[in-house]
């Protein structure tokens, strides 16, 4: 038994691999506390969730309830979901950043972020460049432990309907086998690897930094 048990928040605990750590989180007999900040409740009944609803986008709202020992930032959104650039940022952007910016105010230690393999801030790709400047603007608030997770295409089945990422999935199963070398980190990757990854990194020892795609592999795969 843990002595000290711990509080969790995560930002996006309805999306797919917010969920799948929720479910680890709630399993984990390290943690008794896990608040959930997001517009929708999750329907999971548990003494350990503490479920606070309203407008995300404005995360100093809930200023006097984000007190933690570690924050997951699960969010993220598409180009098809949100075709609004400006909601887009503010979403992409927005969020982990002023989860961030919390996060320093109120000595949370510890921020576990989720980005996207390809992230720059000089792309010419807006997907890729804001999810770039979103890095850049974490890393330099400076929480002692960041850790920005870039994933590649992630696999596993989503409620809304993506018809290109799904054409993109089926490709993929294909071109996983010939990805080799230092083509290992475009393989697609599956969530729950991402989530195992986050929960590995929230407890050890891992210096801050960004974890491309096959790193995270490798961490969410190694006992």
């Amino acid at each position: 038994m843990y002595q000290n048990k711990k509080t969790a928040i995560i930002l996006g605990a309805t999306g797919l691999t917010g969920g799948i750590l929720l479910q680890l989180l709630l399993e984990d007999d390290r943690y008794d506390r896990i608040k959930l900040f997001s517009r929708n409740r999750v329907n999971i009944v548990s003494d350990k969730i503490e479920e606070h609803i309203g407008d995300v986008l404005n995360l100093e709202g809930f200023k006097p309830k984000f007190k933690a020992d570690e924050v997951f930032c699960c969010i993220g959104t598409t180009n098809s979901k949100t075709p609004d650039k400006e909601l887009y940022h503010k979403i992409d952007y927005g969020i982990p950043v002023s989860a961030a910016q919390i996060c320093s105010k109120q000595g949370i230690e510890k921020l576990l972020v989720i980005s996207a393999l390809g992230a720059d801030p000089n792309s010419s790709i807006f997907y890729n460049r804001v999810k770039g400047e979103m890095e850049e603007a974490v890393l330099k608030i400076g929480i002692s432990k960041t850790y920005i997770l870039q994933p590649s295409l992630i696999s596993g089945p989503r409620e809304e309907r993506r018809p290109g990422e799904w054409l993109a999935k089926q490709l993929f199963k294909v071109l996983n086998v010939f990805m080799v070398g230092p083509l290992r980190k475009y393989r697609s990757i599956h969530p729950k690897e991402i989530a195992i990854c986050m929960l590995k990194l929230a407890n050890g020892e891992e210096a801050s930094g960004r974890i491309t795609s096959d790193e995270i592999k490798i961490i969410a795969n190694h006992d």
